[in-house]
């Protein structure tokens, strides 16, 4: 059966705060966990005014003191930002004091632009064949198999689950050729989706961590008692994608009614386009479109997103899905 997780911005809000969005944080994931979800994820972006995650660890640190059972980790790591040994470190020690609940998803983009990179002290390397190496390096200290001569301590034999992410064809060759689980940022670039997946699962070599394909799908769920009701919720989000895509990202804004129908046609165009793998209504309508994207992907887990506005709204929206989403899975049984 289908597994679902929750990825999670956590964004800061327009007239809200850090501290805010990171106690709302914690409260999403045992609100995620209470609901049975598998995972609770946050993503590393630096520079970002409305999102409160850069400090990737640290935010797991404060989310996996306030639950006690999801596995809690990165969706993910933007590992050209980092030394691998580093990364070892962090996740050994989240590992060290929450054992058996620690993920560890790894991206190649750098999730920001050369100023950030600079400022983060990073040389981004054009080598296409780093970002493997430094997949490999890390996996050699939590392995703890003496092939880098330095031993990670935190990380020497962490149980950290590793997760390839991507969202075109490149991560689905490196998770494949590596035996590795891969997860697909359809929730924004679904693109690339179908042809990712059949990539990955006809490649797959097995390895210690998987003998079979093991694949998560990003889909974006905004569901309420109504479906004006949840279209409304949806506009925070399309708000957070126009402002991105013309230069000017902020903090997430409330909702405006009519929002995505008051755009020029590029712009809607676009909202089409990037939030595709989306489900937008009442718990019908969401269970229907979550059954019928996971019927099409086949995939193992979907990791749930929504940047609402209204904390409880947000947490209401994952209730409904959740419960749609079972619903329809007892049906198809």
């Amino acid at each position: 059966m289908t597994k679902l997780s929750l990825l999670d911005l956590v964004p800061v809000t327009e007239g809200g705060s850090v501290s805010q969005s990171l106690a709302n944080a914690a409260d999403l994931a045992a609100h995620a966990e209470s609901l049975g979800f598998t995972r609770y994820w946050v993503a590393e972006h630096h520079g970002m005014e409305g999102i409160a995650s850069a400090a990737t660890s640290i935010v797991l640190g404060h989310v996996a003191a306030a639950t006690k059972t999801i596995r809690v980790g990165a969706g993910g790591i933007m590992l050209p930002n980092h030394a691998p040994m580093v990364i070892a470190e962090q996740f050994g020690t989240l590992d060290a004091l929450y054992p058996g609940r620690i993920d560890l998803g790894l991206g190649r983009a750098p999730g920001s632009d050369g100023r950030v990179a600079a400022a983060l002290r990073r040389t981004l390397d054009s080598d296409p064949n780093a970002f493997p190496r430094d997949v490999l390096e890390l996996q050699s200290y939590f392995a703890d198999d003496g092939q880098t001569g330095i031993r990670a301590t935190p990380g020497a034999g962490a149980d950290v689950q590793i997760y390839i992410l991507g969202s075109s064809l490149f991560g689905a060759q490196l998770a494949a050729a590596l035996g590795l689980p891969y997860a697909f940022a359809s929730h924004f670039a679904p693109a690339a989706l179908d042809e990712a997946l059949e990539i990955y699962r006809h490649r797959f070599e097995p390895s210690a961590v998987l003998d079979k394909p093991y694949a998560m799908c990003g889909f974006n769920v905004f569901a309420a008692d109504s479906e004006a009701e949840a279209e409304l919720l949806a506009s925070s989000m399309q708000q957070s994608f126009v402002a991105l895509r013309s230069g000017n990202p902020g903090r997430l804004k409330p909702p405006v009614a009519g929002y995505r129908d008051s755009l020029p046609p590029q712009y809607r165009q676009m909202l089409d386009g990037v939030l595709s793998a989306t489900a937008t209504g009442t718990a019908q309508q969401v269970g229907e479109k979550m059954a019928k994207f996971t019927d099409r992907t086949q995939a193992d887990e979907l990791i749930l997103t929504s940047s609402i506005f209204d904390h409880e709204a947000r947490k209401k929206s994952l209730s409904i899905a959740a419960s749609a989403f079972a619903d329809q899975v007892s049906v198809s049984a």
